[in-house]
């Protein structure tokens, strides 16, 4: 009778080991570190728009671009700027728009968000 009521003390501590360790722990430095992150990469995504903006309409701003957003943009619009048409393409990472002169081959507008259309002043 002991060696079943020792096997069973043995068998639920076990298993209430094993159940408590599966239980997710509350750790504020990992809030503290996703928030961190969080404001870097915004702060990223800004100085990836600041660079832009300072070579913007200059030769070699769409190879910046394709630098700094490799393999994340995708077109959602067209519209008449720059030397004639202008392909308005989006970072999904970054949250961004930017807006390339197809033909110069020049970035000519960055913002934060999704813009089907620039200002047509914005994209001249």
């Amino acid at each position: 009778m002991k060696l079943t009521s020792l096997l069973a003390t043995t068998i639920v501590s076990g298993g209430m080991a094993i159940s408590l360790a599966s239980l997710p722990t509350f750790n504020h430095n990992s809030f503290q570190a996703s928030a961190q992150s969080m404001s870097e990469s915004q702060s990223e995504s800004q100085g990836k728009i600041d660079q832009l903006l300072a070579v913007k309409g200059k030769p070699g701003s769409g190879d910046l671009l394709r630098k700094l957003y490799e393999k994340d943009l995708t077109p959602i619009g067209i519209q008449v700027g720059g030397a004639g048409m202008v392909v308005n393409l989006y970072s999904k990472k970054d949250k961004t728009t930017l807006s390339l002169c197809t033909v110069y081959d020049v970035v000519v507008a960055a913002k934060k968000g999704r813009i089907a259309k620039f200002k047509p002043s914005e994209v001249k």
